[in-house]
């Protein structure tokens, strides 16, 4: 079987080599895809001078062309955000605006270059949202051209407006664990699929 690539961006708002929960459970899902002959990096976003605009280069020194081909060489992304205020971070929402551009980059059969990959969603926070975060990131996600798997997204929320982090609230194998377990193997299973056969090509 074909080892496949996978790309963990990491929207924590803190950059390292601060501790980040949502860079924590991103680590994890890049863990539990390696059982499925997947291997990858994580790049914490917030490292990386990434200016806002919604277009593949912004100039100017801008960091995002050099992320960007990393997620065109992935077979799969995943996208890691907390929580803020009910919603995905800045930087999540700063991700998503730049991947806007792919919709106008198209390969030779017309389809966006994203066609054929697939994408996860991580989410952690000590507020509810976890949902409603991974919806508002998986729409634009596949707005954009993104495969979802089944149950392709994994989560951890505390106490509503306790203090206690996932990266402080020790293993969860029962349950984000397990959850992370399942997405992984559906979404690598999903992306070997596409690399066999890829989406037709559009008429548009």
């Amino acid at each position: 079987m074909t080892t496949l690539r996978a790309l963990v961006l990491s929207c924590s708002l803190k950059k390292s080599p601060a501790e980040s929960s949502s860079e924590l459970l991103g680590r994890e899902v890049l863990a539990a895809l390696s059982d499925h002959d997947v291997d990858g990096e994580v790049v914490r976003v917030a490292d990386h001078d990434v200016r806002f605009g919604v277009s593949v280069d912004e100039g100017d020194g801008d960091e995002w062309p050099a992320l960007r081909a990393k997620v065109l060489a992935a077979d799969i992304l995943i996208v890691a955000t907390p929580i803020w205020m009910g919603q995905p971070a800045s930087v999540c929402k700063m991700v998503l605006e730049r991947l806007d551009a792919e919709l106008s980059e198209k390969d030779e059969q017309g389809r966006p270059l994203v066609y054929g990959k697939v994408a996860m969603v991580g989410v952690v926070g000590n507020e509810d949202g976890a949902h409603h975060v991974s919806a508002e990131v998986f729409q634009a996600l596949n707005d954009v051209g993104f495969s979802i798997p089944a149950a392709g997204a994994t989560y951890w929320v505390g106490e509503a407006m306790g203090s206690l982090d996932y990266k402080d609230a020790g293993p969860k194998p029962d349950t984000t664990g397990l959850t992370t377990k399942t997405a992984t193997a559906n979404a690598a299973h999903l992306a070997h699929l596409l690399r066999d056969q890829q989406y037709p090509a559009t008429d548009n």
